[in-house]
């Protein structure tokens, strides 16, 4: 799942813990600012959902449009959510899942719109054929993909002008958090684990994109397993990374001890120096509104390391 690409890893580390940030999100509704109907882009082919009416009863099965939902004002509109949507806490939840859907269960709900990241190829056209709206809104490949879908969700909800105030807030923070960091000479290299069989990210990833923008390197660059490769402990030894990120300490325990006693990894520059640092396995993998938050967070790491 994991090497499948960002979606599956984002799915998968959603249901490993929850979220330990206390950014708040919106829960209220506010007062539609889009006209309807209207079409919005869905996929990743240049197809378009027509959605005639102001959703009243949405049904999100991402935990990433879960948390953009609640952010831009229209929580109050959702009926239901997945079972990995655990954020915000007040949302929903339900037995839905995205993985296994059942669409039965889903109709039930009566939805005047289903928000998904994966389709699984049955999930948009056969709810399509239900006439229910469906927008598809699969791991976003960039930042600028990211505030693409808030404004899609907040749109497609009749909360256009909140979307843009959601995206304006993050641009303003992430600027901050990357302008708080020196620039370096040499770039600092990371690795980032996923999970305790070595899986990481390279710096195309998406993750990856957000450390690229203080200049940290991965050590998986140039892997040709994608952009989601499983490195073995002789290749993350050798590289010898300035930091070592753990996305698994939530969900599966890791910390900073059991790394260093992993043989031969006390040799590394990571361990020698204290630089192990748990990430919210969350903000490591969703991407809706707290990626301002994960931003601030690798920030406050940087800023621990010397120049």
């Amino acid at each position: 799942m994991i090497s499948a690409g960002f979606a599956a890893v984002a799915l998968l580390a959603a249901g490993c813990g929850g979220a330990t940030t206390d950014t708040p999100a919106t829960t209220s509704a506010a007062a539609p600012t889009g006209e309807f109907p209207k079409s919005i882009a869905s996929g990743s082919d240049g197809g378009t959902v027509t959605i005639d009416a102001m959703p009243r009863t949405i049904v999100s099965l991402s935990p990433t449009a879960t948390e953009t939902l609640f952010a831009v004002g229209a929580g109050e509109q959702v009926a239901a959510v997945d079972d990995q949507s655990d954020y915000p806490a007040d949302a929903p939840k339900t037995g839905l899942s995205a993985f296994t859907p059942s669409l039965e269960a889903i109709v039930a709900y009566d939805p005047d719109l289903v928000i998904t990241s994966t389709d699984l190829g049955i999930v948009t056209s056969t709810l399509a054929e239900a006439g229910v709206p469906t927008l598809l809104l699969p791991a976003a490949a960039s930042l600028d993909d990211a505030y693409s879908q808030i404004e899609q969700v907040a749109d497609a909800t009749g909360h256009d002008a909140e979307g843009d105030a959601v995206v304006a807030q993050m641009r303003d923070r992430i600027d901050a958090a990357v302008a708080s960091v020196p620039t370096r000479e040499e770039p600092l290299t990371y690795f980032h684990e996923l999970d305790d069989t070595l899986y990481t990210v390279t710096s195309q990833s998406f993750v990856g994109q957000i450390y690229g923008l203080f200049g940290l390197q991965s050590i998986a660059d140039g892997s040709d397993a994608g952009d989601y490769p499983q490195l073995s402990a002789e290749t993350v030894i050798t590289a010898d990374p300035d930091v070592v990120f753990l996305a698994d300490a939530q969900c599966c325990g890791v910390t900073d001890r059991s790394v260093a006693a992993r043989p031969g990894w006390g040799s590394m520059r990571a361990v020698r120096d204290g630089r192990i640092f748990p990430m919210d396995e969350d903000l490591s993998s969703r991407w809706g509104p707290r990626i301002a938050d994960q931003v601030e967070a690798v920030a406050a790491v940087v800023q621990q390391i010397p120049t």
